[in-house]
């Protein structure tokens, strides 16, 4: 009696998922908690734009979010030794982001954050080129009614929504970030966008 031929799949090793592009490693932790100017510049370099663009459409006005991204990221320097290394970078600067934000109202006026009190804290200047990365719409015309509409929302579902789908965190982060459960991240997400829907009827689909 001959033998079946064997059927079962052969073993195949699972595809390494790559890394996430913000993960901070162990060495680049070391580097930043050292006080390493050249691996901050390249930190703020690699994330002010991803920091501003998060605070411009939460505040809507680009001064504003200029000095707060600068504020962030000195807080960021005095706090880097509360970052776990090996994970993600852009979720722990939201989260230093937000708070920014949200001390900054409490003040009931934007924080003045002085550069020069940067280059003698940290021994170098934190740049203060940073761009707006408006995404949503093709001309600025459109890009200036989508920030409108942005302004239209609850704080907390523009927040969601900007994080959702202009910095492409998960729900998990978002909801760790806002403090809430991820169910409730979820819900203000698709208010947001049903809301942002019927703002932007004419111009480019949130999806």
């Amino acid at each position: 009696m001959n033998t079946p031929p064997d059927l079962s799949p052969p073993d195949v090793a699972p595809p390494e998922l790559s890394a996430p592009a913000d993960l901070l490693t162990v060495d680049v932790h070391a580097q930043l908690l050292a006080g390493d100017e050249a691996a901050w510049h390249r930190f703020i370099s690699e994330y002010e734009g991803r920091i501003y663009g998060y605070l411009y459409r939460l505040e809507g006005n680009s001064e504003d979010a200029l000095d707060l991204t600068q504020e962030v990221f000195y807080r960021a320097w005095r706090s880097i030794r509360t970052f776990r290394p090996g994970e993600r970078a852009l979720p722990w600067l939201y989260q230093v982001a937000r708070n920014t934000q949200i001390e900054s109202h409490r003040r009931k006026q934007h924080a003045r954050f002085s550069l020069e009190e940067a280059r003698e804290d940290i021994g170098f200047e934190v740049p203060s080129d940073a761009r707006s990365p408006v995404q949503a719409a093709e001309s600025e015309q459109a890009q200036d009614r989508v920030q409108r509409a942005l302004m239209q929302l609850a704080p907390e579902y523009r927040e969601a929504v900007v994080l959702r789908f202009v910095e492409d965190l998960t729900y998990d982060e978002i909801a760790r970030i806002q403090g809430v459960a991820t169910g409730t991240a979820k819900s203000r997400v698709f208010r947001a966008k049903e809301q942002l829907a019927d703002l932007l009827a004419d111009v480019s689909d949130v999806h």
